[in-house]
């Protein structure tokens, strides 16, 4: 298969012939060319399995609204599934009692094997990509093996009382105990559903599992309270948590693998008077740094931004809610400046992703390395560009105001609504109005908006009163959710940002040193032509790319916006 998969990608321009070849040479047992290109990211895996459907003849197939038939579940085991990569789609219309699997590996003949012996009939394949097979897998089956996995512990507690929490949790090593399937089963699904959090409560009766998707809690299982300890612990073991400590809050971090990709999971457990609470943040490293129209900035926003970041010195901060990607923000601009002739070092709190060529610092509050502490031994490493995680504390302004003063390009966040309200909050931190003025290059305010699926978004007249909200007439369409298998019925599929950059131009600076308040400074703002978080939204209401309820959902009426006009900024 390697030969000819690199052969076709050749010659529809995938790839090059160097590239065909290096790929070929690093070949091996276990070690095929689309594994090798997967890992490496040289193709996309929807246009890998369109070459294998037209090198082998196989059809594909859209796994969007895949349901299992009723008839052949009992005779499959989804652990098989998917450690073959394959799940039956239905009936096969053409022929009668041949049932059509979807498969992402057309010579895997394993994989027709188990669907064939267990259901005891012909096969005929499809192709798909793995991920979305896994996906399919787990919205047919995920329910039902957690609520098995939670009954084998209930069980085996029950046959052995004396067998304590901690050692049914501690089984690091024993992937067949209930409690550790049953995490590794809500991590993995959690991951192929696109979940950034995933929160385990206690309540007065039960145990609820929620997932956050495109920023929005859904909840997707529930259990009985017995089986909250052994979970908790379970995770604090995992994360070297301290798994008698339950009176206090605790923080931790581990990293696991799914579908060949690792992620971060973030800990937090708290003490709630029904139990611990613990919630579970995923981050996938090299999701963090993007390319800058992926973030989605306008072309002109896009411009301010490269404009800012091209300055030799000064303070760029990125402002917004927890949630609100300012992290994958000041990622990207480091990977953008990340180049050999300068010294970029970062103190962050926690690493969120490790850039190649950048020195990066872990805070760590009981070794006293503080956020200020190290920002000051920075100073002291010839550095050109700083990150600083986040400006928590009067100290830390300072120090980072005084860096970007004398000669440093110091990039920050900071926990505001707006670009404006960012120059009063370092005022309240006792900062020198002058000193902003003189420190601050650019402020960009940011949120995130859910993307309308695109599989099933319908169009739509817009109505009398949301013309005059979005200020157009009222011929415009716009499009709304209507929800499917693929977006889990949400009718949102991925999010996208919405930005509001002030770069501080000489009368903004005039007006920061004279303590203006935040609304005179966000009106000369936009006088010069800064468009607002409002606005931005707008933009993606009228191109299509989210609802309205999702723009007045994010961004609001915050700005008096509501009285109907074109050209709102």
């Amino acid at each position: 298969m390697n030969e000819k998969l690199l052969d076709y990608l050749v010659e529809k321009g995938l790839l090059t012939r160097e590239q065909a070849d290096k790929t070929a040479a690093k070949c091996g047992p276990g070690h095929s060319a689309r594994e090798i290109l997967l890992d490496e990211g040289a193709v996309p895996e929807e246009r890998l399995i369109e070459a294998l459907s037209e090198i082998y003849d196989i059809p594909t197939v859209a796994l969007f609204d895949t349901h299992v038939p009723t008839e052949v579940r009992p005779q499959l085991r989804p652990d098989l599934l998917r450690a073959n990569f394959v799940i039956p789609i239905g009936w096969d219309p053409e022929d009668p009692g041949a049932l059509v699997i979807a498969l992402n590996d057309p010579l895997n003949m394993k994989a027709r094997d188990v669907i064939s012996a267990s259901c005891k009939c012909r096969v005929r394949a499809r192709l798909a990509a793995a991920g979305d097979i896994l996906l399919a897998i787990d919205r047919n089956f995920g329910a039902g093996e957690l609520q098995h996995a939670a009954s084998q512990y209930a069980s085996i507690q029950s046959a052995a009382p004396e067998r304590t929490i901690e050692a049914a949790a501690l089984q690091e090593d024993v992937n067949s105990s209930p409690v550790v399937m049953l995490l590794n089963s809500l991590v993995e699904q959690a991951v192929r559903q696109r979940a950034s959090d995933i929160h385990i409560e206690p309540l007065p009766d039960r145990v609820r599992v929620r997932f956050r998707i495109d920023g929005i809690l859904y909840e997707r299982s529930s259990y009985d309270s017995s089986l909250l300890p052994a979970i908790i612990t379970r995770v604090k073991v995992l994360s070297s948590l301290y798994i008698s400590e339950k009176r206090r809050p605790q923080d931790g971090q581990f990293s696991t693998t799914v579908d060949r990709n690792e992620y971060d999971l973030r800990v937090s457990t708290l003490p709630t008077v029904f139990g611990e609470k613990c919630v579970l943040r995923i981050q996938q490293k090299k999701a963090l740094s993007r390319n800058k129209r992926d973030l989605g900035m306008s072309e002109a926003e896009v411009r301010q931004f490269d404009r800012i970041l091209s300055r030799p010195y000064g303070l760029v901060l990125v402002t917004g809610p927890t949630g609100s990607g300012k992290s994958t923000t000041l990622y990207t601009a480091l990977s953008a400046l990340n180049r050999e002739a300068v010294n970029i070092v970062t103190v962050e709190d926690p690493v969120e992703a490790n850039i190649s060529g950048i020195n990066q610092v872990q805070v760590n509050q009981k070794a006293d390395v503080t956020f200020a502490r190290t920002l000051r031994s920075i100073l002291r490493q010839d550095p050109d560009i700083i990150m600083v995680g986040e400006i928590r504390d009067p100290e830390t302004a300072a120090i980072a105001i005084q860096a970007s003063v004398t000669g440093h390009l110091v990039c920050s966040t900071l926990h505001t609504n707006d670009t404006a309200s960012s120059v009063t909050r370092l005022l309240d931190m006792g900062i020198e109005s002058y000193l902003i003025a003189d420190a601050t290059i650019g402020v960009i305010a940011q949120r995130l908006l859910r993307r309308l699926c695109p599989a099933c978004r319908r169009q739509r007249a817009v109505r009398p009163e949301e013309a005059e909200l979005l200020g157009v007439d009222e011929s415009v369409k716009i499009w709304e959710p209507v929800g499917c298998q693929r977006c889990g019925g949400t009718g949102y599929y991925d999010r996208v940002g919405i930005f509001e950059i002030m770069e501080i131009t000489p009368r903004l600076r005039a007006l920061i040193a004279a303590r203006a308040s935040a609304d005179d400074l966000r009106s000369v703002a936009r006088s010069q032509g800064m468009h607002t978080l409002y606005s931005s939204a707008r933009r993606l209401v009228l191109d299509g790319s989210t609802s309205l309820t999702e723009m007045m959902r994010v961004s609001g009426d915050e700005e008096g916006l509501i009285t109907g006009r074109s050209g709102v900024r």
